[in-house]
């Protein structure tokens, strides 16, 4: 029902209210398993890419927003599984991260898209930085494409710091599919990976034309 609801309401809605800009369309493949590989600006990009895309995305978010207690619990878990198409995930070790690239592989497996962040955490100056192999482990598993995209706007819809979202339009542009087939089954390579995921952020940053960050995205350390 609420899959039904998000495709008849909430997406004409949001389009309505906020009214992006959407490019390449065409590009995405409308059956199979694909990757939608994007820069990442904000907590809303795993919302305006769903909302945007021609098909299904799914995404791995935070164990924590599944399980949560009371009304608020509720909703947030209603949000994230049946809006956002999320699966949860324990964060934080090894182990954990893994167990998260599993879990995406059978997403793709399955014949399904799945949203990825390459830089792997927000970038809180709005740079390109350097991609994490992930992604390469994932399209080289499962051979499958990997569509760059690249999103313009949503930080100002919530900035870092802020609850209340802003009515701010974005620009979503979705690249052409990146096809990996003579280096499949080379998942193992930590050369083929780097490879892969540096053709991927070159692709990403020819659509966002965002400056580039020599270096790894990191999680700022609490004080």
């Amino acid at each position: 029902m609420l899959n039904l609801i998000t495709k008849l309401v909430l997406k004409p809605l949001a389009k309505a209210v906020y009214r992006p800009v959407i490019e390449g369309l065409e590009h995405v493949p409308r059956k199979g398993g694909v990757i939608l590989a994007s820069n990442h600006l904000s907590f809303v990009d795993s919302v305006v890419i769903p909302l945007t895309a021609p098909r299904q995305v799914f995404f791995l978010a935070k164990a924590e927003y599944f399980t949560g207690t009371g009304l608020k619990g509720a909703i947030s878990r209603a949000v994230f599984t049946s809006v956002l198409n999320a699966v949860p995930v324990e964060r934080g070790t090894y182990r954990s991260a893994a167990a998260s690239l599993e879990q995406a592989l059978e997403i793709l497996e399955d014949g399904k898209a799945f949203g990825i962040y390459p830089e792997g955490t927000r970038s809180l100056d709005g740079r390109l930085y350097r991609g994490k192999t992930g992604v390469a482990w994932l399209a080289l598993t499962a051979g499958v494409p990997v569509v760059p995209v690249a999103l313009e706007g949503p930080a100002e819809i919530l900035p870092v710091g802020k609850r209340i979202p802003r009515v701010r339009q974005v620009t979503v542009r979705f690249g052409e599919p990146l096809h990996f087939t003579e280096l499949h089954g080379q998942a193992r390579s930590a050369r083929a990976r780097r490879q892969v995921t540096d053709e991927v952020m070159a692709a990403i940053h020819a659509l966002s034309g965002q400056e580039l960050a020599d270096a790894y995205n990191e999680v700022p350390k609490a004080a």
